[in-house]
Formats: structure tokens, sequence, C-alpha cells
């Protein structure tokens, strides 16, 4: 039985009391339903800027009504301190997932960022303490590497932020490292590489490029590649992510206490390569599609060329063994993209 399994067991023998944050978005919705599939109590927060509430149907759907009973959803914002202080009370563990993600999005609009990722994060973490939870893990990003040249990226090899997006990932870390010292937080960060899976937006103009790629090819248009498409992704598929949160929280050694994890696969491909992947997918299920070569344009500011992670940390303190690679995750929600895009 591996580590994940053993926590998921004990999970189901004795509930717990969760709050995800973000529970309505991609990535705090496929948390929500995992933890309800366990029979957890969990407690909902979101605000909609970004997250949906077919998000939260999709759920409802797709779980037992006895477990969705054990589902309660506030509506509110991180930037509210009271909201934060109500959403924590009665809690034990947090999955805080609420952030306005997007390097671009970042670039255009700073200051949202900043108060959405670095303020929000900050009431939430004092809200946390303040109501007793034992434990908050927290998304951070792979971004915080920045303009550091090694690979694979190494926890404690940093380089300097090339984004606003990326300084308020980095922030939230400084923050807890911080909050750890001054007022007794416990929390676990996790740099998230490039997620994606069954829920992620394929609309809009910051929409990750998985979902936007695989809903333009089904509707015959254009897609666009920055740079010479041998820029590469180590891309996580979002069970992946579902498990080191919930590993991250109940099931880590004790050395991973006020840290920060890589949360990847620990390969990569380049653009050109994930086009590729798509396009026999595609072809595969929908043989008259046709679909044309890509447009390469201009690289984007504050995009890092290459991200691959070692995970070896989480495989030792957190128990995290990724079950899907790139390939085996484009496989299970493609279903999913299809109904959806």
């Amino acid at each position: 039985m591996s580590a994940y399994q053993q926590v998921q067991a004990n999970l189901k023998a004795a509930p717990r009391r969760w709050l995800v944050t973000g529970a309505a978005g991609f990535i705090g919705s496929n948390i929500v339903e995992t933890l309800l599939r366990l029979d957890q109590q969990v407690t909902g927060f979101d605000n909609f800027a970004t997250g949906k509430p077919a998000n939260l149907e999709q759920i409802k759907q797709a779980v037992s009504p006895a477990q969705w009973g054990r589902f309660k959803f506030i509506e509110g914002d991180l930037r509210k301190p009271s909201d934060c202080q109500t959403a924590c009370q009665g809690i034990e563990l947090v999955s805080h997932q609420g952030a306005l993600g997007s390097v671009p999005r970042s670039i255009a609009d700073p200051h949202t960022t900043h108060e959405v990722n670095v303020t929000g994060t900050l009431n939430l973490f004092l809200a946390a303490r303040a109501q007793g939870v034992r434990r908050v893990v927290y998304a951070s990003s792979s971004s915080v590497y920045g303009d550091h040249p090694g690979l694979p990226k190494v926890e404690d090899q940093l380089g300097q932020p090339l984004s606003p997006y990326a300084a308020s990932k980095l922030m939230n870390e400084i923050y807890a490292g911080v909050l750890a010292q001054t007022h007794g937080l416990d929390a676990i960060g996790l740099r998230y590489f490039n997620v994606f899976g069954p829920r992620q937006d394929p609309e809009g103009p910051y929409a990750a490029v998985i979902p936007k790629w695989l809903a333009a090819m089904l509707k015959g248009e254009t897609i666009y590649i920055y740079g010479d498409g041998e820029t590469s992704r180590d891309f996580c598929y979002v069970a992946n992510a579902v498990q080191a949160n919930i590993l991250a929280a109940v099931g880590a050694n004790d050395a991973a206490k006020n840290q920060a994890f890589n949360i990847a696969v620990g390969e990569r491909a380049s653009l050109n390569q994930l086009f590729t992947a798509l396009q026999t997918r595609l072809a595969a299920v929908r043989p008259g599609l046709k679909i044309t070569p890509p447009v390469y344009q201009d690289f984007r500011p504050g995009d890092v060329r290459h991200s691959l992670a070692d995970i070896t940390r989480a495989r030792l303190l957190l128990g995290y063994e990724p079950t899907h690679t790139l390939d085996s995750g484009l496989d299970e929600a493609l279903e999913w993209y299809l109904a959806n895009s």
C-alpha cells in the first residue's frame, strides 16, 4: 500500500474538517471532490472571480447524496479578513487554492494580483492561526524559480521572479516562514508545475495552454505558440496535485513542516511535443478533424524558458509519488475536454 493509499484509508476511518479556498476553481474543485469521496467534512470558499458554479454542480453529480451533504459553501473574498475568519471557524485543515493565476494577467494588472495572492493569503494565514487550524497547505508555484538557470529545479535554489505573479507566490512562502516564527503557523507550500486536467477553463485570454489548444483544435482555429516551440514544461496532471495536498495536510513527515515542495512528475515536454500529443489524440477520436500547423509568435515577457522539477524532497518527506504522466493524464482527461470545450 502506498503512502497515499494509507492516508486515504485513515481519513475514511476518521474524517476531518477541511476548508478548501478556490473551491469552485480548477484545482480546488478537484480537491473538494476527492475529499468528499473520502467522506470528509468540507467547507468550500470562493468569490467566483475565476471559479465557476458549474464546477460545484459537477462535484454534486459525481459524489453520493450523503457525501454531498457533508459539503458547505461560503461565498467570500480572501481580501476581506472577516470572510477568512468566518471560513476558518471549526476547521482542522486548510487547502488554500484561491488565487489569481496567469503570468500575463499579473503583468496587465499587478495590483489586483498582489491584493488577492499576497494580502488575501496573509489574511487567510492569520485567520487560520486565530481559529486554531492545525495546518494550512497552500498553493505556491514553479514560477518562484524565476531566472535561475539550473535544471531540474531544486527547492533551495531560487532566482529572481520574472513576473508579478511569481513575486506574489514567493511572498506567500516568505509570509508562511515568517508567521511560523512569529505566530506559530503550521503551513506547507506546494510549488505546482503546470497542472492540467478536468475543470481547467479553456476560455478567456488567460486560459492554460492544454485546454486552450484543445478547444481551438476542436473548433478548427489556429494554434499560436510563443517562441520557437522548444520551450519546455513539467506538465502535472491534477490528480497528482490533489494527492500532494492531502499528503501534506495529514501524511507528511514531521520534517516537512514549514517547507515548500515541488509537485510535478519529474519529466518535461516541449510545446512542440505537446502540440503533437494533442493532435494525435484528437485524430484518433475525431478522424475528420482538420488541425492546421501552429503559428509561431514572439516570446512573451515573463515566461520561463524551461521548467523541470526535482521531486525527491516531496517523495521523502510527503510520501508523494505521481500517479499520472503527461500522456496518461491526457488520456484520462480527454473525455472531459471533449465534452466541455
